[in-house]
């Protein structure tokens, strides 16, 4: 049962003309891998690849529990690696559906990593399965992967087989990868998911989910992966391919400025602070109230909660200490550790909200149990108001693109008006971010189908997640 929106994964790579035995490519990874940690906390991964023969580790945990640094040096040196975070929006969380996925045939290896959901998946999979293909995992992914092998038979290089599987392929990807001689990086004909490159001081290429992570390795940002491009890495230099650009609208998905990006990444040409901040003074003018201090849920609600402490003229105040040691993966184990969870992570600072009437941004309510939770403790702390501001459209309907909100049932939007829910998780008022207005966080089109109903691509009849699980059951049965 979720209580939060989760991400969903986050892809880097690294591609180097040639061989630096100065340098550990993993560990380069690594801190990519390491910026991109919000988008997935479940699992990861890192492949590396040396002359054609690859070497990789992945395990469930977080990046910095997983990867060692014996670990990393047991990788080796290569000229190409890419690696993966992962929060699992299909298939089940274990250890085999980590990523990235190898794929070893006739015509050589191949590894993949993969940010967003296929939404005719399922069909491809039947197809493969009917014709003998064994999957090992229950992600999406492996579908991908079995997709391009199947045209590497049959085609004369692996960017030709990338580019005649993607006309298979429907939904949300941004992908990375490598064959033994070429890194090559993917974005869906709608760029539903972000996908960027860089290079760095000694002329290595750089690609990632998101800026920061280019950042954090030194790279220069260069440009971001177009919806529908092939951007394909060798010795010879850089190859795009674009027979699938302008085939569609685009649809980046909204929530990426409003929850899943850090702030200080960049993406199609947009600050996602810029847009956060956008959305706080949006909330200011659309739900305007009498108050004494602005606060934000950490992290993602604290740009917006500044955006509306400007517009409204309200002064902004920090109001929650976070547990930075305490994962999103943190278990509970038992009712009271639950009821504790978010207590643990967030501790409200009594001297900024005793005695005042509080204005509490965040970017979503999905079920509201948190947000009730949350609201507690403030009123603990002494707060005598609290008057919640959503930096986001209710959610009212499935993400198939990538975004853990499979189901209606237990979006609490759906069920209970904006006045039912303020009662709920007691507050003494509630506003949303407009449709419009999320609209306008960024410019040209978007993705913003969870709270319109209105899904850029023919939607599956099943929940996107574990819907391999349940189609595996059903065979057994």
């Amino acid at each position: 049962m979720y209580d939060t929106i989760h991400e969903e994964c986050g892809v880097f790579g690294v591609f180097n003309k040639e061989l630096n035995n100065d340098e550990n490519i993993a560990a380069t990874v690594y801190y990519g891998l390491y910026a991109l940690q919000h988008r997935g906390q479940e699992g990861c991964g890192i492949v590396v690849n040396d002359d054609g023969v690859f070497s990789s580790y992945k395990d469930l945990g977080l990046v910095s529990d997983v990867f060692s640094n014996d670990t990393l040096k047991s990788l080796g040196q290569g000229s190409m690696a890419i690696g993966h975070v992962r929060y699992s929006t299909t298939g089940g969380n274990n250890r085999t559906n980590v990523q990235p996925i190898e794929v070893h045939h006739i015509k050589g290896s191949l590894a993949i990593a993969h940010n967003g959901n296929l939404t005719n998946a399922m069909k491809l999979r039947e197809d493969m399965e009917l014709t003998g293909s064994i999957f090992h995992t229950t992600s999406d992914t492996e579908t991908i992967a079995y997709t391009i092998v199947k045209e590497r038979l049959t085609t004369s290089s692996i960017e030709s087989a990338v580019e005649v599987a993607l006309h298979k392929m429907e939904g949300a990807y941004s992908l990375i990868i490598m064959s033994a001689t070429k890194l090559i990086a993917a974005r869906d004909r709608r760029g539903m998911r972000p996908l960027c490159y860089g290079v760095t001081e000694d002329g290595s290429y750089i690609v990632a989910s998101e800026s920061c992570a280019l950042n954090a390795v030194g790279a220069t940002f260069v440009r971001d992966i177009l919806p529908g491009e092939i951007l394909v890495f060798s010795k010879e230099g850089i190859q795009s391919i674009t027979t699938h650009c302008g085939r569609a609208e685009k649809a980046l998905c909204i929530f990426e400025y409003i929850y899943f990006a850090r702030s200080d990444s960049n993406i199609d040409g947009v600050s996602v602070q810029a847009a956060r901040l956008k959305a706080g003074r949006c909330l200011a003018k659309s739900h305007p109230v009498d108050a004494d201090i602005v606060i934000g849920v950490p992290d993602s609600g604290l740009d917006a909660a500044l955006g509306f402490a400007e517009e409204s003229g309200i002064p902004y105040g920090i109001g929650f200490v976070k547990n930075k040691y305490i994962g999103r993966t943190f278990i509970s184990p038992t009712q009271s550790a639950r009821e504790n969870q978010v207590r643990i992570k967030l501790n409200p600072i009594e001297s900024m909200v005793n005695g005042k009437r509080v204005v509490l941004i965040d970017d979503s309510i999905v079920r509201g149990t948190t947000s009730a939770r949350i609201v507690k403790l403030l009123k603990e702390a002494g707060a005598i108001e609290v008057h919640m501001r959503i930096s986001a459209p209710p959610f009212l309907n499935p993400c198939y693109y990538g975004t853990d909100v499979d189901t209606k049932e237990n979006l609490i939007a759906n069920n209970h008006s904006i006045e039912e829910i303020a009662e709920i998780i007691g507050v003494d008022s509630l506003g949303y971010l407009t449709i419009e207005d999320a609209a306008s966080l960024a410019e040209g089109s978007h993705c913003l189908a969870c709270f319109t109903g209105e899904y850029p691509t023919t939607i599956p009849s099943e929940p996107a997640k574990f819907r391999f699980e349940q189609k595996l059951s059903e065979t057994k049965s």
